[in-house]
């Protein structure tokens, strides 16, 4: 397994994979060493959750500080103002950024887990970031009735999931999954498919990668 997650890493042309290192024990992957940017590092754990057989990834890598003039935490700061500022999927104003040592923490409250996700897709492509600390809140709406059945439904629909091998708690605007998945790729499909409902504020995967 080692080698098909080093072997995937370096297929990605999007990686330099000769800065990465890669452990494996019974199934659990850690990946430390340097990547060149955020958006990097977050294509290396993806590409190691592809790989057949992995249950889990331990993101241990650290993005190199560019060192390179222009990259101040002012021009950053700037930089992603404008870009909450551009994108479409953000509510105006809702969310702020501070910047500190290259690194970008978001705060504010959207409606939605999509524009919590939107708002830090945003800001990580601005060169220079190193991290980003996503604490931007949800509004604690009332769910309405049905919230379970509704993502119920949404899971038997879903061609990527099989809804025998899924359960799910709600409690208010809380979610909880368990169960089994084949894949990382249909974990986190479960997980998207239970914060599209309308409510939803927290979702707790507790859903088992078993190939």
């Amino acid at each position: 397994m080692q080698t098909n997650v080093i072997d995937e890493l370096s297929y990605n042309p999007s990686i330099d994979a000769t800065h990465l290192d890669v452990a494996v024990n019974s199934g659990e992957v850690t990946l430390s060493g340097e990547a060149g940017s955020l958006p990097e590092r977050h294509a290396a754990k993806r590409a190691a959750m592809r790989v057949r057989g992995v249950k889990s990834v331990a993101d241990q890598v650290t993005v190199r500080d560019p060192g390179a003039p222009g990259m101040q935490d002012t021009d950053i700061a700037e930089a992603a103002s404008q870009m909450l500022r551009w994108a479409v999927d953000v509510p105006p104003d809702a969310v702020k950024a501070s910047v500190r040592d290259h690194s970008i923490a978001l705060s504010g409250t959207v409606a939605w887990q999509y524009q919590r996700e939107a708002a830090a897709r945003a800001v990580m492509y601005i060169k220079g970031v190193t991290a980003v600390t996503n604490d931007i809140s949800l509004t604690a709406a009332a769910p309405p009735s049905g919230t379970k059945a509704a993502i119920e439904a949404a899971i038997l629909r879903n061609a990527q999931l099989n809804p025998r091998a899924i359960t799910l708690d709600v409690a208010g605007g809380d979610v909880t999954l368990r169960g089994t998945t084949r894949s990382w790729a249909e974990r986190r499909q479960a997980e998207q498919v239970a914060w599209a409902a309308p409510g939803v504020t927290s979702v707790k995967n507790d859903l088992a990668v078993t190939s």
